[in-house]
């Protein structure tokens, strides 16, 4: 068996492996990159692969950092199946569609760019249209039960607890007679999240190819994240404030509901009760298109809800609904929110503030000391969502600057991922420990903590791939080098983060211009103080300026 790395390597976008075993190819999610322009390059290069030689593929869940590409496959002549379970084939035929016209609106906005420079048109990576016709490969299979590929190749998909329908995947191959299995984690979820299983714990592996995006952070425990969520809502609504979550559509926004509604059940004190009659007397708006579809979606499929859950269905209680729950549809809709003055919650995609009706959200709101900003979900470096957790002092929203003035509050708890507790957890349940672990799907720091605390807890070899290597797996990991244009592919990353620190270094020169004449050039600050600053102003010109002349 061999495995080749081509997303998902050192960041947490764009999952995508190439497995040669059994002489069979196939590929293991396709993702799309999200966040900085230089990842977002990446979609649209060209595959590292002979798509015609692909002979099926196997998709984790629905996320699009995980499924986004599969339309670009299609369009590149890809008719194989896409295996997957019923939930994730539901949820990625909204999605992509989706996924598809944000291609088309963010490539008619490049393209006035390009014709205003007097370059020719650029064609969107796919379409809407493109994602709605992808589905016709989708093949739709069900927890816990062993799917033959064919006579040597078996695979086994099982509830990875992190958003529905998401899947562990279980492949055994057998090549001349030996058999070898490969473990897929996809992405794992917290032990508690709301709605979800717990992630289902394999028993044995000869490999095993794991997510680390909280690999060197624990999260907080789901009681104290529901008081929390609680307390800021209500405090934001007392203030007569508007409380903005920027929300992944699918997954976050539906255990956010949950949450809400099941808020009822956790105390009874005074104190409580009050905030939660707070919170009760707001109108609570989802909007977003998408998170609407997918809320369907989602009651379409509560029979692999988790077991607490559905107890709650039985007893008649919906889990998604609530009084003051509204679904906005329409752009007019949407815009309305922010004509008015009511205290309320607003729910919108996207989960990183990067594109959809969020932006205008924040825009209305960011400024507002009455309003509370919260983030429930990982906010990936460059991204608009990261720059306002990490304390950005102003940030640019449709070309317009805006201070920050709103609460900032995150709530890491809500997030998806197992954190390096569970990540560990996970491998410790193995009865029949891997023999090797690759680490995928998690940022550089994270990722080293997480393979020392396996290796000092466990000694299983734990490796950290990088973009386009390969590795035989033999009785022993064999790398087999880097495939070819993985370098040329690397060079053009670099170069693209080059112009976009550059980028991110003019803002922040632009905001450092506007805080010391706002705050380090009145009267009142002492001329040694002034000194101090000019002094550091003109090492940093000294550095630019050597950087220029290349020195």
């Amino acid at each position: 068996m061999k495995i080749t790395f081509l997303g998902a390597t050192k960041t947490v976008t764009g999952s995508n492996f190439l497995v040669e075993t059994a002489g069979k190819k196939f590929l293991v999610d396709c993702g799309m990159y999200q966040g900085q322009a230089e990842q977002e390059w990446e979609n649209s290069a060209p595959f590292a692969f002979d798509v015609q030689e692909i002979d099926f593929m196997l998709l984790t869940h629905a996320h699009i950092d995980h499924s986004g590409r599969i339309p670009k496959l299609y369009n590149e002549g890809f008719r194989k199946p896409v295996y997957a379970t019923k939930a994730t084939c539901d949820l990625c035929s909204i999605m992509l569609p989706d996924s598809g016209h944000i291609q088309e609106m963010e490539n008619e906005w490049k393209n006035r760019k390009r014709k205003r420079k007097g370059l020719p048109p650029e064609e969107p990576i796919y379409t809407a249209q493109d994602a709605i016709q992808c589905m016709e490969i989708f093949r739709p299979v069900s927890y816990d039960k062993i799917v033959d590929i064919d006579e040597n190749i078996h695979v086994r998909f099982n509830d990875a607890g992190h958003m529905l329908g998401s899947s562990i995947i279980e492949v055994w191959a057998n090549e001349q007679g030996k058999l070898t299995k490969a473990v897929f984690t996809g992405d794992l979820g917290n032990n508690d999240i709301p709605l979800l299983s717990s992630p289902t714990m394999i028993e044995d592996a000869d490999y095993l190819v794991m997510e680390s995006t909280y690999g060197g952070r624990l999260h907080m425990r789901n009681d104290d994240k529901a008081e929390l969520f609680l307390d800021i809502v209500a405090e934001t609504l007392d203030k007569g404030g508007t409380v903005v979550i920027p929300s992944f559509a699918v997954g976050r926004t539906q255990e956010i509901l949950y949450e809400m509604n099941m808020l009822k059940a956790k105390k009874d004190d005074e104190v409580f009760r009050k905030k939660y009659e707070t919170l009760m007397k707001a109108n609570v708006y989802v909007d977003s298109p998408l998170a609407t579809s997918a809320t369907e979606v989602f009651k379409e499929n509560m029979d692999i809800f988790d077991e607490e859950t559905q107890k709650v269905i039985q007893s008649g209680d919906n889990p998604l609904d609530f009084p003051g729950l509204k679904f906005t549809q329409s752009v007019e809709e949407s815009k309305a929110l922010n004509e008015s003055n009511e205290p309320c919650i607003i729910i919108s995609a996207s989960g990183m503030c990067e594109v959809g009706r969020i932006k205008h959200h924040l825009k209305h709101n960011i400024w507002n000391p009455k309003s509370t900003i919260l983030f429930v979900g990982y906010q990936a470096p460059g991204t608009l969502g990261r720059k306002i957790v990490d304390g950005a002092e102003k940030v640019k929203i449709f070309g317009e600057e805006f201070t920050v003035k709103a609460r900032v509050e995150y709530i890491e708890g809500y997030s998806g991922h197992a954190d390096q507790e569970w990540l560990l957890n996970f491998v410790y349940s193995f009865i029949r420990k891997p023999k090797t672990i690759f680490l995928v799907h998690g940022e550089p720091d994270g990722q080293v903590i997480l393979k020392q605390k396996i290796q000092g807890t466990t000694q299983i070899p734990v490796i950290i791939p990088e973009y386009g290597e390969q590795y035989e797996l033999n009785e022993e990991v064999q790398r087999l080098g880097r495939i070819k244009g993985a370098k040329e592919h690397e060079d053009k990353y670099i170069r693209l983060e080059v112009l976009g620190r550059i980028q991110t270094l003019k803002e922040e020169l632009e905001d450092m211009s506007q805080i010391v004449q706002e705050e380090m050039l009145t009267e009142d600050v002492c001329d040694a103080d002034i000194e101090k600053l000019n002094n550091r102003i003109k090492e940093l010109e000294q550095q630019i300026v050597r950087i220029v002349e290349n020195k």
